[in-house]
Order: C-alpha cells, then sequence, then structure tokens
C-alpha cells in the first residue's frame, strides 16, 4: 500500500538514495531539503527532474531541520496536499572529523541541534497527525558509531548518534499505543558512495589541533585508511535505503525494532543485540511488554 513519507537530509547520500528508493516503490516520497531555492537548488531539481522522467510522486520539499517553523511548515504543506502522513524518515545528520578537545562548545552544541534536535522538531510536527490517525511509522537513521567500534577523532558526530538513538528507544514505546511503529536503521562505515567524509565539520580551534598534533600526527587520515579497509570493496551505500523501503513495506507490528547494514562488522550490531534483549525483559518484568510494539 503506497505511503505518504517525508524523508529529511535529502540532498545527498542516504537522504537522497532513500527518497528515490521509496519513490520508486510506488510511495509520494517529500524529500526535505534546505535552501531549495539557493545552494541544494541543483539536488532538489535533480530529484524532480528524475521524478518526472520515470514518472514516480517525488517533491522537493523545503525544510530546515534547524528551524521549527520551517519543519511546521513543510509538514502543513504535506499534510495539506496529501491529506495525511505515515512515515517519518529521520536521516538528516552532519559528521565531524578531529579531536574532541579542539572543537569549541558552540560547535558541539550545532553537531547536537542537527544530529538530535532536529528529529524532535520534526516529531513535535508530525506525531501529531500520527496520532490522530492511530498510524504510522518512525524511521530513524541511525549508526553503528553508537555502540560498535568507535575510533578517536569523530566524538562530537558519535556523541550525537548514540544520543539519538535514545530519544528512538524511548519514543518508540511512547508512541505504541498510538499504533506508531519504530524501525531504527544501524549503518555502518560506508567510507566511499557518500558525503559523509567530505562534508565532515572540523574543529575551529586550530592552536589546539595543531598541539593534538605533536602526538597524534597522521593518526586521523591512517584511521580513516584502516577503517576503509575493513570494509568489503562491494559495500553499497545503496543498501540502507533498500532496507528502509523493505521496512517501510511491511505491515505494521511486522518491522524489525533494528536494521543492521554494517559492511565493515564493527561490533555494534552485537552490542545493540544484548541492549535491545535487557530493555524487552525490562518491559516485561514490570509488565507494559505491550509498549514493545505499536498495539492501537
Amino acid at each position: 500500500m503506497s505511503k505518504i513519507v517525508v524523508v529529511t537530509g535529502a540532498s545527498s547520500g542516504f537522504g537522497a538514495m532513500t527518497a528515490r528508493a521509496l519513490a520508486g516503490a510506488g510511495h509520494t516520497v517529500y524529500a526535505g531539503i534546505r535552501d531549495i531555492a539557493g545552494r541544494n537548488a541543483q539536488a532538489a531539481a535533480d530529484l524532480e527532474e528524475q521524478a518526472g522522467a520515470e514518472g514516480v510522486r517525488m517533491k522537493a520539499l523545503e525544510m530546515d531541520v534547524a528551524d521549527q517553523a520551517s519543519v511546521d511548515a513543510a509538514v502543513d504543506r504535506i499534510v495539506s496536499e496529501a491529506g495525511r502522513l505515515d512515515v517519518v524518515v529521520h536521516n538528516a545528520g552532519h559528521m565531524t572529523l578531529g579531536p574532541v578537545e579542539a572543537f569549541t562548545v558552540e560547535q558541539i552544541a550545532s553537531i547536537y541541534d542537527t544530529n538530535v534536535l532536529s528529529t524532535q522538531r520534526v516529531n513535535r510536527a508530525a506525531l501529531p497527525h500520527l496520532r490522530r490517525q492511530r498510524d504510522g511509522l518512525l524511521v530513524w537513521v541511525g549508526s553503528s558509531s553508537a555502540r560498535g567500534g568507535t575510533p578517536p577523532y569523530l566524538g562530537p558526530y558519535f556523541a550525537a548518534k548514540a544520543a539519538e538513538d535514545s530519544l528512538a528507544v524511548s519514543i518508540a514505546a511512547e508512541v505504541a499505543r498510538f499504533g506508531i511503529d519504530t524501525s531504527i536503521i544501524v549503518p555502518g562505515s560506508f567510507t566511499t558512495g557518500t558525503n559523509h567524509y567530505a562534508h565532515a565539520g572540523h574543529p575551529e580551534d586550530t592552536a589546539v589541533v595543531r598541539e593534538y598534533d605533536e602526538l597524534y600526527a597522521g593518526v586521523m587520515d591512517d584511521l580513516l585508511k584502516r577503517q576503509a579497509a575493513l570494509t568489503p570493496p562491494d559495500a553499497d551505500p545503496a543498501e540502507v535505503a533498500r532496507q528502509i523501503v523493505r521496512v517501510v513495506d511491511l505491515p505494521r507490528g511486522k518491522r524489525p525494532f533494528r536494521v543492521y547494514i554494517d559492511p565493515a562488522q564493527d561490533g555494534a550490531e552485537e552490542v545493540f543485540r544484548v541492549g535491545d534483549r535487557i530493555r524487552r525483559e525490562f518491559y516485561r518484568a514490570v509488565g507494559y511488554d505491550d509498549l514493545l510494539g505499536p498495539t492501537s
């Protein structure tokens, strides 16, 4: 059954792939992109050109996840045009590279804003509609970095993704009685095929960076090369989009709580499985196992 879907951060990377894949699967997709009249005009034009060429329902949607008014207007437009909203794909995010100390407090706050607070803005706009419908799906694009092998120099990003994951887990139980499903997508480190590393943010305190370079010179670049070597050469980031399509197409209540796409196998899946098992056992022990899945 065709769904009305919004994908945040859809200008490139997993977001653009997911928007295209969902539209190709027959869903109506609103690709959330900030500044579609400016810096991301070409990305928006490419999406809509593809939609026209393939005869699919995919629209570029002005949505700046750092601005509640922009998010509210975007969700209002979707509901006004489509009559409902079925699926929210939380994909917007931004990676960082550099020693944690060298990032200013303001930078760390900005990283949390993009990767964590953005999801709250979108949920506050979208969840009232999903709750009224007593139906819907939240898809969270997380990261194996929240639990797996975590090399240095990526700390602010790792911390933000872990915070996003914690929100996703809590919210899953809080919306279950409204009939809202949750799936957390856990990609590993795809070092090619996305713009994550190329567009990564760097610390502003260059004096501190130089001090770290005295003892850690070349470590970051070397670690990235070693990390890339752990990933099979045929690793395809588009598999993330394909798995999101699979989750969306599954019936409510039959969707997996987590989906792992980790070619490098950094250990996150093993740790997540333990944590999720303990979560299930705890809910059953306190008599709230109905919150483990949509019940409305």
